[in-house]
């Protein structure tokens, strides 16, 4: 698709609309009949006090169990330790970040399941040479406890090489829409076993951060520069001897292009398991920067093997609907266009700010099921599991 700015007029914009409409409906109506599904399995949670490690026992044992495809094997955990600041009374880990207790609990169960090694990894250094765990320290994680949880546990900052001496380029596995192919961190390639451990919260440009969200982190910013300036926007390229963009003209909405860049990572990184950690979160954001964005408890932790299925279900949990139109909630996305870039404003033809329904955009590509009615949830039904996010952020329920 082409920029809708420039000489590209409103009634272009609407016109291009409803003609492509019918057919993608189509088309998605195909792909979301043929998409791969798996069980999601929904927990209650009151608190990150609880026995973890057992918790995540029965739900792993819940969605088929886990033990035939980690044991003697190499399980990677990509952490969703987002940004910094705080909310006033609480931790990192209670709201943004995932919380180290949820941490310490995957590591020890994966080593009780026969793991040869369990390697944490996150973005975290703005320069080589940066422990992933001076990090975890700062949020006051207890890293000595989770080394200790399992018999081989290694923490790497994989926003650059690394402990690496060379990068690896993944090519996308399912149809590209922005790139065809990532170069990371070697140890998203050293593994076995993927584990995408996100944070289930609301997020200002994307409407949610689930599992597949998580992945954004990944690219490494000491390699490709600026992620807003090369992902968000596509304002540059990236550097020579990087895989480069498949049409350097093609919408540079970040509506549009965030959740379509996420999708190919997602594409060339598959998650193996996804856990999205929601005990305790944020609404209205993605952290205690985002103004109007505010902690709440909604008790609940969700593990599942497909990356979509389990991210369809968490939104569901979250009081949203999975198959939502980027006009309706989550994905219909409020900013102050004060001191904001033209590509945050509202794209010609539309009335809001939006963001594309990520879920629907991987269904479209093969890549998992974002139908409720095809997906078994084992453990806490979705209704009794709900916690309602929208009213929360507006006030209009209690934590």
């Amino acid at each position: 698709m082409q920029t809708t700015t420039g000489n590209f007029s409103r009634r272009d914009w609407l016109a291009v609309s409803g003609l492509a409409a019918g057919v993608l409906a189509a088309g998605r109506a195909q792909a979301a009949a043929a998409a791969p599904v798996a069980p999601v399995a929904v927990a209650k949670v009151p608190s990150y006090d609880e026995d973890l490690v057992a918790r995540f026992e029965t739900m792993f044992d819940q969605i088929g169990g886990l033990g035939g495809l980690v044991r003697d094997k190499t399980v990677a955990m990509k952490l969703n330790l987002t940004g910094g600041g705080r909310y006033e009374g609480y931790t990192a880990g209670q709201t943004h970040w995932v919380h180290p207790r949820v941490v310490g609990a995957l590591t020890a169960v994966f080593g009780k399941l026969g793991a040869r090694r369990v390697r944490i990894l996150e973005s975290a250094g703005r320069r080589e040479g940066i422990p992933l765990e001076d990090k975890l320290l700062s949020g006051g994680w207890d890293v000595n406890a989770i080394r200790n949880a399992a018999p081989v546990v290694e923490f790497e900052d994989t926003n650059g090489l690394g402990l690496s001496k060379s990068y690896s380029t993944l090519q996308v596995r399912t149809a590209p829409m922005i790139f065809s192919a990532f170069t990371l961190n070697r140890s998203y390639e050293d593994c076995d076993f993927f584990v995408s451990v996100g944070k289930m919260k609301n997020h200002e440009e994307m409407g949610i951060t689930m599992s597949m969200k998580n992945l954004f982190g990944i690219t490494p910013a000491l390699l490709y520069g600026s992620r807003e300036t090369v992902f968000h926007y596509g304002r540059v390229q990236p550097p020579s001897g990087v895989p480069a963009e498949l049409d350097p003209k093609s919408n540079r909405y970040e509506g549009w292009r965030l959740p379509r860049l996420i999708t190919d990572i997602c594409g060339a990184r598959p998650i193996d398991l996804a856990v999205l950690d929601g005990i305790e979160s944020c609404v209205g954001g993605e952290g205690p920067w985002c103004l109007g964005s505010k902690p709440c408890k909604p008790q609940l932790l969700l593990v599942g093997r497909n990356c979509v299925c389990t991210d369809a279900v968490g939104v569901a949990t979250m009081g949203y609907n999975p198959r939502a139109g980027r006009n309706e909630a989550p994905f219909r996305v409020y900013k102050d266009p004060k001191g904001h870039p033209p590509e945050q404003l509202i794209p010609p033809g539309e009335t809001h700010q939006y963001a594309e329904n990520i879920m629907l955009l991987a269904e479209s590509v093969g890549m998992g099921s974002a139908d409720l009615s095809r997906i078994e949830v084992r453990g806490v039904p979705v209704k009794e599991a709900m916690f309602d996010f929208e009213a929360f952020w507006k006030g209009q329920m209690r934590a």
